[in-house]
């Protein structure tokens, strides 16, 4: 009991200890709201038109720049689904087997069944042996969280949340947002830090205010627009931060491009086809996060695009992933084709659904 009591408290703490960084910005935050709203608008602008011109632009960053930050927060990453992990039969028999070739034929069995196309580099399925799952497409184990999240990005301390496929759009937009928030500021500030300098302000605690909300806003401007440059970046090339450091590898070996529908398509599978989401932190992102299309025309012949025995009118009226009922090859996928959709009745064929095992293929677990 004592260990499990230790553990506890120790992971408790790790939790409390995990905010501070949340608590750090908001504390930046809350001070430049009121050193901007008080100490500059209402008390050192003296132009009345300024003066309300300022505060409505301000708040209208200062909205979107919060809103975003708390989706970005409180967006729970996606895990993936059910037909990912493994049943409770094939642990029973996993557990009784020993590790070697008996128990990889189970895996295998298992993973042809998925619409998986990415391996290890080595060439193997990608399994998480933490979580018991065969990973889909461009999922991670994150330590952090301690489970896999479906286009695991990142694990950002400052959002104290994995950033992913359900929340990847809100960042994008936090950093954005941010970076204006913090724009505004120091362009609507930039005359009156002057007029400190040179005596041109009132001896009040405003002056001082007003500088380090310059200098604040200043430095944060440059670390901001590095880092959402190079996640424009990373969004035009249809890559997440772990697949820029290490190349997602298929069959044919590692490909940093295989997910890369060219510019327009490759935002969209971020933002969505409809432009009025675009700006707002709603989620309108493409497909369901267990499986992408990718730029390969000859796909892995041996992975069905759907999970065998796998019916979408046996979903209960609440759940909304689905698997493309088609393979995701280059003429038949909606996002390199959007003149041409997908119905949720249409089947594969039996052969598809069924899949093919590779005697040469080996598991490898990966977390």
């Amino acid at each position: 009991m004592a260990p499990s009591g230790s553990g506890s408290i120790k992971r408790s703490c790790q939790r409390v200890l995990y905010w501070i960084p949340v608590l750090f910005i908001t504390i930046i935050v809350a001070w430049s709201y009121y050193a901007y709203v008080v100490q500059l608008c209402i008390e050192s602008v003296q132009n009345i038109g300024e003066k309300i011109v300022c505060l409505l632009a301000y708040h209208v960053f200062f909205c979107m720049f919060a809103w975003a930050y708390w989706q970005t927060i409180f967006t729970k990453p996606m895990n993936p689904l059910k037909e990912f992990h493994l049943s409770y039969a094939d642990k029973e028999l996993l557990e009784r087997e020993d590790r070697g070739e008996s128990q990889q034929e189970i895996l295998r069995r298992i993973a042809k069944d998925l619409p998986i196309y990415t391996r290890t580099m080595s060439g193997a399925i990608r399994f998480c042996d933490r979580c018991q799952l065969v990973k889909p497409d461009r999922c991670h184990h994150c330590s952090v969280c301690d489970k896999c999240i479906l286009k695991m990005d990142h694990h950002c301390p400052w959002v104290n949340n994995c950033v992913g496929f359900s929340n990847y759009k809100f960042f994008m937009l936090f950093l954005l947002y941010s970076l204006l928030y913090c724009l505004f500021i120091a362009a609507t500030d930039l005359q009156y830090f002057i007029k400190f300098w040179t005596n041109g302000l009132p001896d009040t605690q405003a002056k001082f205010h007003i500088m380090f909300l310059f200098f604040a806003a200043s430095m944060f401007s440059v670390s901001l627009s590095s880092l959402f440059g190079y996640h424009c970046w990373l969004v035009s090339r249809n890559r997440s931060t772990l697949e820029a450091f290490r190349a997602p590898a298929f069959r044919h070996g590692a490909d940093k491009n295989g997910f890369s529908l060219g510019f327009n398509k490759n935002f969209r599978q971020v933002f969505g086809d409809e432009k009025k989401y675009w700006p707002l932190p709603i989620f309108s992102s493409q497909g369901d996060g267990c499986s992408f299309p990718t730029c390969l025309v000859n796909q892995d012949p041996e992975q069905p695009s759907s999970p065998a025995g796998y019916n979408p009118s046996n979903k209960n009226a609440g759940e909304t992933n689905t698997f493309p009922a088609k393979p995701l090859r280059e003429s038949q996928s909606r996002l390199l084709n959007s003149g041409q959709s997908w119905t949720e009745g249409e089947r594969p064929d039996d052969k598809d659904k069924r899949g093919t095992s590779n005697p040469a293929m080996t598991i490898e677990n990966e977390t």
